[in-house]
């Protein structure tokens, strides 16, 4: 059964026998989903999910991000994914359309903080949740996407992979712990029509439940031994068409999925960037003002426009899901920042004028492509009557187009610092680079 062979895996990972860039991507994974969770506790969703939590109280076991603040792990693990998904700013992995990082990484720091783990053994937990999530979410894409929000779902099974290896659960325990994180997994994408906060819900949850269903099972609470294939399980109930091969080919061989994850750089939802890219570049090397657009077409793969078609966007939030906005916003400001997404230019007249010049389509040769890639073209066609055109299949940040670990850590320090003190960001970036060095994961979190 395939929960089996899961387990076995997960319990025969050592960090002793991991590669190199394995464990190099592992810290890099972790510095770059904690500059989002640190700075995205900032905002609203994130505040006001702490209030609830606070009002919880809960054994001082894990550190909740965004406040500093001891909790019950389960709660950290809720609050922290929550504070994670918010800037849109964490990775995603391509061909499963998982933010891995967003759930894998607040339940295994949560865990690793209450065991006193060390940081060989959260790298462990790391590269195999990262695995988990990621297998399950390319054996459902992209029939699963339309409806299901991959990083709740797939994501919980990741979590609890990363919580399980941590809490050391034999193979018949982390069967059950997978049968019962699987009964858990949901995240639904009617939030996307109102612009809701119910997203950032998504990865909480599932970090959250992923621990809990791997300290049931140290418990030995048991679950479903079929939680995926089985007749009543989530392939079947949740994915139209579905693929059991990616669950285990090469399963425990090199290279593992966290070194096809990808890295973002605009804060906004990652099926825009591809067309972000594009039209950054076509405006530097052309030396373009919006003045001079008549008209901008986008095409790309049908997934894009599933989720980011939206022509005019209400809220902040919604215009990081709307694909003509952030192509507007790139041509009028240059950049698709966390800053450049503000009330100011979401009423922008140049850029509201920009969003009837945008025209969207489906492209069958690029659809045929995803989701092993994330193409979309764009031609701008100027006043003039000259016309520019770029194309991408890997935006930046990809590992065909990778962003380097100096651009990283620029992210994170420009990320964390706005809600920290320097010192603690600088002493939390070396904590992470020296990660395997590292003998109680606890000592992270120690703020001056």
């Amino acid at each position: 059964m395939l929960s089996w062979k899961l387990a076995e895996f997960i319990e025969g990972v050592r960090y002793e026998e991991l590669p190199p860039e394995t464990i190099r991507l592992a810290r890099l994974a972790l510095l770059d989903w904690l500059g989002s969770a640190i700075r995205g506790g900032r905002e609203k969703p994130a505040v006001l999910a702490l209030r609830v939590l606070g009002a919880q109280g809960g054994s001082p076991q894990a550190t909740l991000l965004p406040a500093g603040e001891k909790t019950s792990a389960l709660n950290a693990a809720l609050g922290n994914g929550i504070a994670s998904h918010i800037l849109e700013l964490d990775d995603v992995h391509r061909g499963s359309i998982v933010h891995a990082g967003a759930v894998v990484m607040p339940a295994a720091l949560a865990a690793a903080e209450m065991l006193h783990a060390n940081g060989r053994k959260l790298i462990e937990a790391i590269v195999v949740g990262y695995e988990v999530a990621i297998r399950i979410g390319e054996a459902v894409s992209p029939s699963h996407y339309y409806y299901w929000h991959n990083t709740g779902t797939c994501g919980t099974f990741g979590a609890c992979a990363a919580a399980g290896k941590l809490l050391g659960l034999d193979p018949e325990q982390m069967v059950w712990a997978l049968g019962n994180a699987g009964t858990q997994a949901a995240g639904l994408w009617e939030f996307l029509r109102d612009g809701a906060m119910s997203k950032h819900l998504h990865p909480g949850k599932a970090a959250q439940n992923g621990l809990l269903a791997a300290l049931l099972a140290k418990e030995g609470f048991t679950g479903a031994t079929a939680i995926l294939e089985g007749q009543k399980g989530f392939f079947r109930a949740m994915a139209p068409e579905f693929n059991l091969a990616p669950i285990t080919d090469s399963l425990g061989k090199p290279p593992y999925r966290i070194e096809g994850n990808s890295f973002k750089i605009h804060s906004s939802c990652r099926h825009t960037h591809p067309a972000i890219d594009i039209v950054l570049d076509l405006c530097a090397r052309h030396r373009l003002s919006p003045a001079q657009v008549a008209a901008i077409e986008v095409r790309t793969y049908g997934t894009a426009l599933d989720i980011t078609s939206n022509p005019e966007p209400p809220t902040i939030y919604a215009a990081k899901f709307s694909l003509p906005f952030c192509v507007a916003l790139a041509l009028a400001q240059g950049s698709c920042g966390l800053e450049d997404f503000s009330e100011a230019n979401l009423g922008n007249p140049e850029i509201r004028d920009l969003l009837g010049r945008v025209r969207l389509a489906v492209d069958a040769h690029l659809d045929a492509l995803h989701p092993a890639r994330w193409p979309a073209t764009v031609t701008l066609t100027l006043t003039s009557g000259e016309v520019h055109q770029g194309r991408t299949d890997f935006p930046l940040g990809d590992p065909e187009n990778p962003a380097d670990d100096k651009m990283l850590m620029a992210k994170f320090r420009r990320l964390a610092s706005q809600a920290w003190p320097e010192p603690e960001v600088e002493a939390l970036l070396a904590g992470v680079l020296s990660l395997e060095k590292l003998e109680n994961v606890a000592e992270l979190f120690q703020r001056a």
